[in-house]
Protein backbone atom coordinates (compact mmCIF):
# COMPACT_ATOMS: atom_id res chain seq x y z
CA UNK A 1 0.00 0.00 0.00
CA UNK A 2 1.39 3.26 -1.20
CA UNK A 3 1.77 6.20 1.52
CA UNK A 4 -0.75 8.26 -0.70
CA UNK A 5 -3.53 5.56 0.00
CA UNK A 6 -2.91 4.69 3.18
CA UNK A 7 -2.74 8.60 3.86
CA UNK A 8 -6.72 8.96 1.99
CA UNK A 9 -7.81 6.17 3.53
CA UNK A 10 -7.16 7.13 6.95
CA UNK A 11 -8.74 11.17 5.78
CA UNK A 12 -11.87 9.15 4.22
CA UNK A 13 -12.28 7.23 7.35
CA UNK A 14 -11.99 10.40 9.29
CA UNK A 15 -14.51 12.69 7.40
CA UNK A 16 -18.02 12.45 6.29
CA UNK A 17 -19.78 10.41 5.19
CA UNK A 18 -17.62 7.68 6.05
CA UNK A 19 -17.23 8.72 9.68
CA UNK A 20 -20.50 9.13 10.38
CA UNK A 21 -21.43 5.96 8.89
CA UNK A 22 -18.68 4.39 11.60
CA UNK A 23 -20.39 6.29 14.74
CA UNK A 24 -23.87 5.20 13.20
CA UNK A 25 -22.93 1.25 12.61
CA UNK A 26 -20.57 1.52 16.44
CA UNK A 27 -24.24 2.62 18.10
CA UNK A 28 -26.00 -0.12 16.60
CA UNK A 29 -23.91 -2.84 17.60
CA UNK A 30 -23.76 -1.08 20.71
CA UNK A 31 -27.26 -0.67 21.51
CA UNK A 32 -28.24 -4.24 23.14
CA UNK A 33 -25.58 -3.57 26.07
CA UNK A 34 -25.12 0.15 26.14
CA UNK A 35 -28.15 1.53 24.88
CA UNK A 36 -27.55 4.76 26.75
CA UNK A 37 -24.32 5.59 24.69
CA UNK A 38 -25.73 3.46 21.21
CA UNK A 39 -28.35 6.59 21.12
CA UNK A 40 -26.36 9.28 21.97
CA UNK A 41 -24.24 8.02 19.13
CA UNK A 42 -26.84 7.39 16.63
CA UNK A 43 -28.28 11.13 17.69
CA UNK A 44 -24.80 12.55 17.20
CA UNK A 45 -24.29 10.75 13.72
CA UNK A 46 -28.18 11.50 12.32
CA UNK A 47 -27.81 15.92 13.65
CA UNK A 48 -24.12 15.71 12.18
CA UNK A 49 -25.19 14.39 9.16
CA UNK A 50 -28.03 16.98 9.14
CA UNK A 51 -26.11 19.59 9.60
CA UNK A 52 -23.44 19.38 7.46
CA UNK A 53 -25.26 18.37 4.60
CA UNK A 54 -26.93 21.88 4.96
CA UNK A 55 -25.89 24.55 2.69
CA UNK A 56 -25.52 27.55 5.18
CA UNK A 57 -22.81 24.90 7.68
CA UNK A 58 -21.17 24.20 4.60
CA UNK A 59 -20.55 27.87 3.69
CA UNK A 60 -19.68 28.87 7.38
CA UNK A 61 -17.23 25.68 7.38
CA UNK A 62 -15.40 27.20 3.64
CA UNK A 63 -15.66 30.75 5.22
CA UNK A 64 -13.82 29.68 8.02
CA UNK A 65 -11.02 28.62 5.30
CA UNK A 66 -10.41 31.84 3.25
CA UNK A 67 -7.80 34.11 3.88
CA UNK A 68 -8.03 37.18 1.36
CA UNK A 69 -10.75 39.06 -0.81
CA UNK A 70 -10.70 37.83 -4.87
CA UNK A 71 -7.04 39.13 -6.36
CA UNK A 72 -7.42 42.62 -7.86
CA UNK A 73 -5.74 43.83 -11.25
CA UNK A 74 -2.88 45.83 -9.07
CA UNK A 75 -1.93 42.35 -7.49
CA UNK A 76 -1.15 40.72 -9.90
CA UNK A 77 1.06 43.52 -11.22
CA UNK A 78 3.54 42.94 -9.27
CA UNK A 79 3.73 38.70 -9.89
CA UNK A 80 5.93 37.32 -11.97
CA UNK A 81 3.85 33.82 -13.26
CA UNK A 82 0.62 32.87 -12.56
CA UNK A 83 0.57 28.84 -10.77
CA UNK A 84 -2.55 26.56 -11.20
CA UNK A 85 -3.31 23.89 -8.77
CA UNK A 86 -4.79 20.38 -10.33
CA UNK A 87 -7.67 19.49 -8.33
CA UNK A 88 -8.54 16.15 -9.67
CA UNK A 89 -8.86 13.58 -12.28
CA UNK A 90 -11.05 11.46 -14.10
CA UNK A 91 -9.58 8.48 -15.23
CA UNK A 92 -10.01 6.66 -18.05
CA UNK A 93 -13.01 9.09 -19.28
CA UNK A 94 -15.17 7.16 -21.10
CA UNK A 95 -16.03 10.03 -23.92
CA UNK A 96 -12.66 11.61 -24.04
CA UNK A 97 -10.56 7.75 -24.17
CA UNK A 98 -8.21 8.68 -21.97
CA UNK A 99 -7.54 10.43 -18.81
CA UNK A 100 -9.68 13.93 -18.35
CA UNK A 101 -9.63 17.43 -15.81
CA UNK A 102 -12.26 16.62 -13.29
CA UNK A 103 -14.40 19.66 -12.28
CA UNK A 104 -12.70 21.28 -9.86
CA UNK A 105 -9.29 21.55 -11.90
CA UNK A 106 -11.61 22.66 -14.90
CA UNK A 107 -12.72 25.83 -12.57
CA UNK A 108 -9.06 26.65 -11.66
CA UNK A 109 -7.65 26.44 -15.13
CA UNK A 110 -10.99 28.61 -16.41
CA UNK A 111 -9.35 31.31 -13.97
CA UNK A 112 -5.53 30.76 -14.57
CA UNK A 113 -6.55 31.89 -18.60
CA UNK A 114 -8.98 34.74 -17.35
CA UNK A 115 -6.35 36.14 -15.16
CA UNK A 116 -3.62 35.64 -17.96
CA UNK A 117 -5.68 37.29 -20.59
CA UNK A 118 -5.78 40.10 -17.97
CA UNK A 119 -2.09 40.32 -17.00
CA UNK A 120 -0.25 38.65 -19.66
CA UNK A 121 1.70 36.51 -17.10
CA UNK A 122 3.03 33.25 -17.68
CA UNK A 123 1.56 29.87 -16.73
CA UNK A 124 2.55 27.00 -14.70
CA UNK A 125 0.60 23.99 -14.30
CA UNK A 126 1.24 21.59 -11.41
CA UNK A 127 -0.46 18.27 -10.81
CA UNK A 128 0.94 14.29 -10.73
CA UNK A 129 -1.06 11.24 -11.16
CA UNK A 130 -2.30 10.44 -7.67
CA UNK A 131 -4.53 7.62 -7.46
CA UNK A 132 -3.01 6.56 -10.88
CA UNK A 133 -4.37 6.80 -14.43
CA UNK A 134 -1.38 7.59 -17.54
CA UNK A 135 -1.48 11.53 -17.78
CA UNK A 136 -0.45 13.39 -15.11
CA UNK A 137 -2.65 16.14 -14.02
CA UNK A 138 0.12 19.13 -15.20
CA UNK A 139 -0.23 18.05 -19.11
CA UNK A 140 -3.59 17.67 -18.95
CA UNK A 141 -4.28 21.32 -17.74
CA UNK A 142 -1.35 22.27 -20.38
CA UNK A 143 -2.82 20.77 -23.53
CA UNK A 144 -6.09 22.00 -22.19
CA UNK A 145 -5.13 25.33 -21.23
CA UNK A 146 -3.83 25.37 -25.05
CA UNK A 147 -6.18 23.89 -27.04
CA UNK A 148 -9.39 24.73 -25.86
CA UNK A 149 -7.90 28.61 -24.24
CA UNK A 150 -5.31 29.60 -26.48
CA UNK A 151 -2.78 30.18 -23.47
CA UNK A 152 0.51 28.32 -23.63
CA UNK A 153 1.89 26.79 -19.92
CA UNK A 154 5.43 28.13 -19.89
CA UNK A 155 6.06 25.21 -17.15
CA UNK A 156 4.85 22.05 -15.94
CA UNK A 157 5.12 20.02 -13.29
CA UNK A 158 3.97 16.61 -13.88
CA UNK A 159 5.00 14.48 -10.64
CA UNK A 160 3.29 16.04 -7.02
CA UNK A 161 0.99 13.70 -5.28
CA UNK A 162 -0.44 16.47 -2.77
CA UNK A 163 -0.29 20.01 -2.17
CA UNK A 164 3.05 20.37 -0.73
CA UNK A 165 4.60 18.48 -3.90
CA UNK A 166 3.10 20.97 -5.49
CA UNK A 167 5.07 23.65 -4.01
CA UNK A 168 8.01 21.64 -3.44
CA UNK A 169 8.50 20.67 -7.43
CA UNK A 170 7.48 23.70 -8.97
CA UNK A 171 9.21 25.89 -6.94
CA UNK A 172 12.70 25.10 -8.40
CA UNK A 173 11.22 25.57 -12.15
CA UNK A 174 9.65 29.19 -11.38
CA UNK A 175 13.25 30.08 -9.60
CA UNK A 176 15.45 28.90 -12.29
CA UNK A 177 13.05 31.62 -14.67
CA UNK A 178 13.52 34.37 -11.48
CA UNK A 179 10.41 34.10 -10.12
CA UNK A 180 10.02 35.00 -6.65
CA UNK A 181 6.29 36.37 -6.27
CA UNK A 182 3.36 33.94 -7.58
CA UNK A 183 -0.40 34.15 -8.28
CA UNK A 184 -1.13 31.31 -7.01
CA UNK A 185 -5.02 29.62 -8.55
CA UNK A 186 -7.04 27.47 -6.43
CA UNK A 187 -10.09 27.45 -4.67
CA UNK A 188 -10.51 30.22 -1.93
CA UNK A 189 -11.14 27.19 0.61
CA UNK A 190 -7.79 25.56 -0.16
CA UNK A 191 -5.42 28.17 0.13
CA UNK A 192 -5.15 28.93 3.80
CA UNK A 193 -3.53 25.31 3.22
CA UNK A 194 -1.57 25.76 0.06
CA UNK A 195 -0.22 29.25 0.63
CA UNK A 196 1.96 28.39 2.84
CA UNK A 197 3.64 25.57 1.11
CA UNK A 198 4.95 27.95 -1.84
CA UNK A 199 5.63 30.36 1.31
CA UNK A 200 7.90 27.75 2.97
CA UNK A 201 9.49 27.82 -0.82
CA UNK A 202 10.93 31.18 -0.29
CA UNK A 203 8.29 32.26 -2.84
CA UNK A 204 6.20 35.18 -2.14
CA UNK A 205 2.06 34.08 -2.62
CA UNK A 206 -0.62 36.57 -4.38
CA UNK A 207 -3.52 34.46 -3.01
CA UNK A 208 -6.09 33.90 -6.55
CA UNK A 209 -8.82 32.24 -5.05
CA UNK A 210 -12.02 31.15 -6.69
CA UNK A 211 -15.62 30.26 -5.54
CA UNK A 212 -15.75 32.57 -2.60
CA UNK A 213 -18.56 30.73 0.44
CA UNK A 214 -21.60 32.77 1.38
CA UNK A 215 -22.72 32.67 4.81
CA UNK A 216 -25.69 34.30 4.27
CA UNK A 217 -29.26 32.29 4.64
CA UNK A 218 -31.17 33.47 1.68
CA UNK A 219 -34.13 30.80 2.00
CA UNK A 220 -35.25 27.86 3.78
CA UNK A 221 -33.31 25.95 1.42
CA UNK A 222 -30.12 27.34 2.72
CA UNK A 223 -30.96 25.53 5.67
CA UNK A 224 -31.98 22.12 4.39
CA UNK A 225 -30.09 19.20 3.77
CA UNK A 226 -28.51 18.55 0.07
CA UNK A 227 -25.48 16.62 -1.39
CA UNK A 228 -24.01 20.19 -2.28
CA UNK A 229 -23.57 21.09 1.35
CA UNK A 230 -22.50 17.76 2.39
CA UNK A 231 -19.80 18.34 -0.40
CA UNK A 232 -18.88 21.39 0.87
CA UNK A 233 -18.64 20.62 4.31
CA UNK A 234 -16.59 17.52 3.30
CA UNK A 235 -13.99 20.12 1.22
CA UNK A 236 -14.11 22.08 4.60
CA UNK A 237 -13.17 19.45 7.19
CA UNK A 238 -10.65 17.54 4.81
CA UNK A 239 -8.81 21.05 4.09
CA UNK A 240 -8.56 21.71 8.20
CA UNK A 241 -7.62 18.06 8.79
CA UNK A 242 -5.27 18.48 6.24
CA UNK A 243 -3.74 21.99 7.96
CA UNK A 244 -3.71 20.09 11.05
CA UNK A 245 -1.28 16.56 9.23
CA UNK A 246 0.58 19.51 8.36
CA UNK A 247 1.20 21.15 11.76
CA UNK A 248 1.70 17.76 13.14
CA UNK A 249 4.63 16.71 10.06
CA UNK A 250 6.03 20.28 10.63
CA UNK A 251 6.96 18.77 14.01
CA UNK A 252 8.66 15.88 13.39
Amino acid sequence: MTAWLATNLIAAALLPPLSLVILLAAGLVLHPRRPRLAMSLILLSTTALYALSTPWVGGLLQKSLEVSAPVSPADLKTAGAIVVLGGGRRIDSAEYGSDTLNGISLERLRYAAFLHRASGLPVLTTGGKPGGGTLAEGRIMQHVLHSEYGVPARWVEDASLTTWDNARLSAPLLKESGVRRIALVTHAWHLRRAAPQFEAQGLEVIPAGIQFASTRIDDLFDLLPTPAGLRDSTFALHEWLGILWYKLRSNF
